[in-house]
């Protein structure tokens, strides 16, 4: 499929130093995304269930590319983006992975303009269950836990500033677009933020290795009605401050010689313990 066989509004790209593509170059470097893409308002969005996600939740998309295959199994995700005036490119396959330094095996990648965070205040109106993700650097794991953020009732998430970005490539892509679905904000600076949410009517547990903390099971026995559980960086968990700060420590006890779960799995664990009573009776019925 060249030019002259493309849909109207899709253009085929040769080089991958073209300059209306530069957008997706070198997306393997993370260092030059991380500077890149707060500087210029964008993130990537990756296969067209997270590009649509994106869309379906008020974010402008900036331009899509696509390799040949896919204009047509992905007809529907090409009118949207020429019908909002974005530009569409196609590349071939080989020219595609030399500019970007991936395989575009899920169709199609878009550059969104990144939305303008909102905040604390209003991400937390009406929220009765919230997750802060502390200085958690993996953008797998930020992935992760927004997935299960969406999957087990938490209302909204907020990150600190050292937090790795939920809008990066790979973070978008794991949450399977859920990034898009729950309510997000940093809160800066941290941990003083902790007095924000204790303003804010929250009760704030510090999910931490204390064998002096409440277990899972008791806080969940005697939950309050706002629920801000802070969740640690790989390797050394939270700060001692931000521990010394909250208002209980919870542990999730360990059995068979396992002395923790990775960040990811602990937050699924405890999202689904700590469900608001009233929103998991709504689900569940």
């Amino acid at each position: 499929m060249r030019e002259r066989q493309l849909p109207s509004g899709v253009t085929w790209i040769d080089a991958p130093d073209d300059d209306r593509v530069r957008d997706y170059v070198g997306l393997t470097d993370v260092a030059l995304r991380r500077l890149l893409e707060p500087e210029q308002g964008l993130y990537l969005a990756e296969s067209a269930k997270v590009i649509g996600r994106a869309l379906d939740a008020g974010h402008r998309l900036r331009s899509l590319l696509l390799t040949p295959r896919w204009v047509t199994d992905l007809a529907d995700l090409v009118q949207r983006a020429v019908a909002e005036g974005a530009p569409v490119y196609v590349m071939d396959p080989a020219v595609a992975r030399e500019m970007t330094g991936f395989h575009l095996h899920r169709g199609a990648i878009a550059a969104m303009h990144r939305p303008v965070l909102p905040p604390v205040q209003d991400v937390l109106d009406g929220a009765r269950r919230v997750a802060v993700l502390e200085d958690i650097v993996d953008h797998t794991n930020v992935g992760a836990i927004f997935r299960s953020a969406a999957a087990l009732g938490v209302d909204a998430v907020l990150v600190t500033p050292r937090c790795a970005d939920p809008l990066y490539r790979r973070s978008v892509r794991v949450s399977m677009g859920t990034v898009f679905q729950v309510p997000w904000t940093r809160i800066d600076p941290w941990p003083h933020g902790i007095r924000t949410l204790h303003e804010l009517g929250f009760t704030v547990a510090a999910l931490a290795l204390r064998e002096d903390g409440s277990t899972l099971r008791e806080l969940a026995d005697c939950q309050p009605d706002r629920l801000a559980l802070v969740l640690g960086t790989e390797g050394d968990g939270l700060g001692e401050r931000t521990i010394a700060e909250a208002d209980v420590a919870v542990r999730i006890p360990m059995a068979g010689g396992v002395d923790s779960l990775n960040v990811a799995a602990a937050s699924a664990v405890a999202f689904w313990a700590l469900q608001d009573p009233s929103a998991a009776q709504q689900a569940d019925g």
